[in-house]
């Protein structure tokens, strides 16, 4: 029997944050993980994704060159295995790094599919067998959902897991779901020349976001001429020699035939337990697949010392890799006898790295009126600054405050690199700041994180552009 102090299953964001953590604290850690230390965020979502949605951005930059500046600059073609072999670098280098973080931790790495066996019990591919004095951590991510007679193949039909390795660039691409895979995979194709149509069965695209973040989303997409069909659902697909044909009915109650090369579904995600035995350590899973934590305070579930982090946790949890490392920074704590604060699950921020990007923290105004709340809100767009009008392609601050000068609720951005503005917003909501608070501090200019300190300004009554 191998004794560790902590057992951590699934190395993934939430699963190598708690083994580093925990390693850091003096603590002796195994991490089992049968597939590459990283999990789907390294290997096949966050960072290739994000890889290839950075090559979009140059490839747009050259249209809006030549289009917008004059620059007589043209795009011969997107070398398709270079562009690859770039995102594959990346990610290589990436787990490289994770793997030598966990070695010069002292991290244990145990490679192989684990198996609870008991509270404190671990079998890993029915041979090894392992314990742990303190706990054990379960971090075993979650895999993309499909709809019902959706087979995915690689190819015609994939999910957002594979889209990333099918083959070549589509002339044209059905994308199903509208939150934040579905979006960032149709602004993709959509940049490499795709004619896509974005199907979401909700009434707006990213509909968990303020419902003016969609409609400004909605209508940067559709003005670069992506289909967006909210409120629209799939009834039928067919896969052909040359692609898919589908058959979406609009929210208009219309029958669309669409003919596309590939259907690609991003519909949501579920959690991985196959194999995982809960019921054998004494736990068991809601009617969706994930494992509820008896207490959220420390994470820690119905069973002393089994706790679980990312993509295992329901709601309030965000299944984003930034709330993961929190969870696991959490859990490594607590096991480790120290006092650790719960995951503020209102002020993680959430991002649709699309073009135009999303970015939020806190309440949509919507949320805060349903919760009671009298609030002040106030928007502006980025074209209102001027670094907004250099920029030219829209977007929009809104913030959602508590009436009569009281703390800032929530904050929400839309348009270019607005995922690169809202950590201010993190720490405006997580300190109960209020707009009199923030109004003091001066933003640079000319940026266009001077939209988010006029809309401070004028909630302060201070603002030099009223609306």
């Amino acid at each position: 029997m191998n004794t560790h102090d902590v057992i951590v299953i699934g190395g993934g964001t939430g699963g190598y944050s708690t083994a580093l953590r925990a390693a850091a604290l003096g603590l002796d850690v195994v991490l089992v993980e049968r597939d590459k230390v990283g999990g789907t965020c390294l290997h096949r979502g966050c960072i290739p994704s994000k890889a290839m949605l950075h090559a979009a951005e140059l490839v747009d930059g050259i249209a809006e060159a030549r289009e917008r500046w004059g620059v007589k600059a043209t795009l011969d073609a997107v070398d398709w295995p270079a562009l690859v072999a770039t995102r594959e670098d990346i990610v290589a280098r990436n787990h490289r790094g994770v793997e030598a973080h966990l070695a010069h931790a002292g991290v244990r790495v145990v490679r192989g599919s684990a198996r609870l066996t008991g509270p404190r019990t671990v079998k890993v591919d029915g041979v090894q067998d392992f314990a742990a004095r303190r706990g054990i951590v379960l971090a075993t991510g979650s895999r993309p959902r499909t709809l019902p007679g959706l087979v995915p193949d690689g190819r015609r039909v994939v999910t957002s897991d594979d889209a990333l390795f099918a083959p070549g660039l589509p002339a044209s691409v059905l994308v199903l779901g509208g939150g934040a895979i579905g979006v960032e995979y149709a602004s993709f194709h959509r940049s490499m020349g795709a004619e896509v149509t974005l199907v979401e069965a909700a009434d707006r695209i990213v509909p968990l976001e303020d419902a003016e973040v969609s409609r400004h989303l909605a209508r940067g997409l559709r003005k670069r001429g992506i289909d967006v069909q909210a409120g629209a659902r799939l009834l039928d697909a067919e896969v052909l020699d040359g692609g898919v044909r589908a058959r979406v009915r609009t929210a208009r109650g219309e029958t669309r035939t669409v003919g596309t090369e590939r259907l690609l579904v991003a519909v949501g995600r579920t959690p991985v337990t196959e194999g995982l035995d809960p019921a054998a350590a004494g736990l068991g899973t809601d009617e969706r697949g994930f494992v509820v934590p008896a207490h959220w305070d420390r994470l820690e579930t119905s069973v002393p010392g089994i706790h679980v982090v990312g993509d295992l946790l329901p709601p309030p949890s965000l299944g984003l890799a930034h709330a993961s490392f929190a969870e696991g920074l959490l859990v490594a704590e607590t096991l480790a006898g120290l006092p650790s604060a719960p995951v503020d699950y209102a002020t993680v921020p959430r991002v649709t790295y699309s073009a135009p990007q999303t970015a939020s923290v806190g309440l949509s105004e919507a949320e805060a009126r349903a919760r009671g709340y009298e609030v002040a809100v106030n928007t502006m767009p980025l074209t209102a600054v001027a670094k907004g009008m250099v920029h030219g392609q829209g977007g929009m601050v809104k913030v959602v405050a508590e009436a009569g000068g009281g703390r800032v609720l929530g904050v929400h951005l839309v348009g270019p690199h607005v995922s690169e503005m809202v950590a201010e917003s993190q720490l405006i909501v997580g300190w109960d700041a209020e707009p009199s608070d923030v109004a003091r501090h001066v933003h640079p200019h000319p940026t266009l994180s001077e939209a988010v300190g006029e809309v401070f300004l004028t909630l302060a009554g201070r603002g030099l552009h009223q609306q």
